[in-house]
């Protein structure tokens, strides 16, 4: 949509358009609402500015970029966002050439930026990356990395932080905010430069001194003064929401030629009064009724998360010790309840991954038990820390992994499909994971005396065993448990959320076969597996992981080592490539694990 030569007040209707449609399709299919309707004029101000044919449009994260989606040749299409085999929730090169780059995680937009300004130098381009990072993904160590960089080499490139007031301090005072937006105007960069050289001219000994120290004059009014500390120009606060203002600002920023931070203020929720009150529940969001905001999801099976968030602040009160973290995810993570209740002892370190580690292992080894919350794919970002940190030190540290398995809409960003293969390469760790409820609080009661580090994973939602009869037992370390014993050739193995789908499956088969759980993934049960080998020669694995490096890998190789060959293991786990997104039971379809097409290849 080619939207430069319209007026303001078209531009004005144009973003009020974008706003209902966005809110007309989200509450029907879901998604990220507030941050989306919180940035529709940010991001018609930068396709009015720049080009999007030929400038990157770097957004971080990617879950804002609706408006820009909708810009860009996607109006219709919209109705089938986070659909399977519909349009992503997030920018995707394959579907968009507009689209630059493929975001999902936090704070790598600056990253971006700065590389692609680096081609754009080498390849003597005209052409200026554009960088849109919200306040809160600021809070992650890379951005600064990034930033660090772009303000010693002072290449081109333009950041717009868009600051809703969750992270960003707010500047002090009326005259802050006025003094700030006349620093985006041409009259203040006209004299600010013309007093430069004025300086140089006439007082050439202390022309850098008196330069400077005109500038701090400015500069400690505003919220500005730490992006130029760094070498990066800035500029704003601007109103995010007033078209006029972020049109100006950009284009400043545009013919400056160097890395110039707008700093932009919003309304997270803007245009939605529920959305407005910053609860986090509006940040992503299921189906739900426009007049009201009421959830239209219905939920049978209790919740894992609510499970573990019950169970740890029920343990957290009987043992004085327990601490725990999250990165920006209190909510998802359940941990909420406990900041709420022991806020000396629970806390969000914002987006930080690798810092939430390295300060839990420092904690444990002060005698403490932390318990370190966060999504399955998430933790991926803190890998080093949990190797160098956490495993050499061999200390009592419990990674809790919510989110493990297909997550549905969120797609290939946000999958738990990876963490039993990274974590079970690493020395001095065990795995675990629950099967229901029951099992999952025994799991819990076992991880507080466990000495040694510990990963429990577990899925969105609730557990696919639920209300099955079975009963949990007490965990043993390095014990499996055998549910289902028909003395049968056939054996279905599961693992965590897995043990629900062969249960499931089990009950679709004609012929009776054994149900087993792993319960631990490292170590396995040696014992409890090389008698079901004697007797049981085709074992299916069920796990809700990667195959690569995955529940029947670790199997596979046990029983090459034991030097068992008759054994046949057939690996019901992800194949090894990305998955897409879309409902999690259209997902699992795709991919040929679906109850019934499972019991189908076992029966043929």
């Amino acid at each position: 949509m080619d939207i430069k030569d319209k007026s303001i007040k078209e531009l004005e209707e144009l973003s009020s358009a974008i706003r209902e449609r966005i809110l007309e399709v989200v509450s029907k299919n879901g998604g990220h609402l507030s941050s989306n309707i919180g940035a529709v004029e940010l991001i018609v101000a930068m396709h009015y500015v720049f080009d999007v044919k030929k400038d990157p449009f770097i957004f971080d994260v990617s879950h804002q970029s609706y408006t820009h989606k909708l810009l860009t040749g996607r109006w219709d299409e919209f109705e089938s966002l986070r659909k399977f085999g519909g349009i992503s929730g997030y920018t995707k090169p394959s579907e968009s050439e507009c689209d630059y780059f493929v975001a999902g995680h936090s704070s790598t937009s600056i990253s971006l930026a700065v590389g692609a300004a680096k081609a754009i130098k080498l390849k003597g381009e005209d052409r200026i990356p554009v960088a849109l990072i919200g306040d809160g993904a600021m809070s992650a160590g890379m951005a600064y990395e990034a930033l660090n960089e772009i303000g010693d080499i002072k290449l081109p490139c333009v950041i717009i932080l868009n600051d809703n007031e969750m992270s960003i301090s707010k500047p002090i005072g009326a005259f802050s905010k006025y003094i700030s937006q006349k620093m985006a105007e041409p009259l203040y960069m006209n004299f600010r430069n013309g007093l430069k050289e004025f300086i140089a001219k006439n007082f050439p000994e202390s022309a850098t001194y008196m330069a400077k120290r005109f500038e701090e004059s400015f500069k400690l009014i505003t919220p500005g003064l730490f992006f130029e500390d760094l070498g990066v120009k800035y500029i704003g606060p601007v109103d995010g929401h007033n078209l006029e203002s972020m049109i100006k600002a950009l284009k400043i920023a545009k013919t400056l030629k160097k890395p110039v931070v707008v700093h932009a203020q919003t309304i997270k929720g803007k245009g939605y009064n529920l959305a407005e009150d910053k609860d986090a529940k509006w940040h992503g969001v299921g189906p739900f009724d426009l007049e009201n905001g009421k959830s239209l999801k219905r939920q049978t099976c209790k919740n894992a998360t609510k499970i573990y968030s019950e169970k740890l602040l029920e343990m957290a009160k009987k043992y004085e010790n327990i601490v725990g973290v999250t990165a920006a995810m209190p909510t998802g993570t359940g941990m909420d309840a406990l900041i709420e209740a022991f806020p000396e002892r629970f806390w969000d370190v914002a987006i930080a991954e690798q810092h939430a580690v390295t300060s839990m292992a420092a904690m444990a080894k002060e005698g403490f038990k932390p318990y370190i919350t966060i999504y399955s794919t998430f933790m991926q970002r803190a890998y080093d820390q949990v190797i160098h940190d956490c495993a050499i030190m061999n200390l009592p540290v419990v990674i809790a992994m919510d989110r493990a398995g297909i997550v549905g809409e969120d797609g290939e960003t946000h999958q738990g499909a990876f963490d039993i293969s990274y974590l079970n390469t690493v020395p001095n760790f065990t795995l675990i994971a629950p099967r229901d409820e029951e099992n999952f609080c025994e799991i819990l009661e076992f991880s507080y005396s466990f000495k040694t580090p510990l990963a429990i994973r577990y899925p969105r939602g609730g557990f696919l065993l639920c209300d099955s009869g079975l009963k949990a037992k007490k965990i043993e370390y390095a014990k499996g448990e055998i549910l289902v014993d028909n003395a049968s050739n056939v054996s279905l193995i599961g693992y965590g959320n897995g043990v629900g789908r062969a249960f499931l499956v089990m009950n679709e088969l004609d012929f009776k076969v054994n149900l087993i759980d792993l319960v631990f993934a490292k170590p396995l049960d040696e014992e409890m597996l090389l008698n079901l080998a004697k007797t049981s020669k085709i074992w299916y694995i069920f796990s809700d992981s990667a195959k690569k490096g995955g529940v029947g890998s670790i199997v596979s190789d046990f029983l090459q080592q034991k030097e068992i060959y008759d054994v046949k293991v057939v690996s019901f786990e992800y194949e090894d490539k990305f998955i897409p997104h879309g409902s999690t039971a259209l997902v699992e379809e795709s991919l040929g694990l679906d109850i019934k097409t499972l019991a189908e290849k076992i029966t043929k």
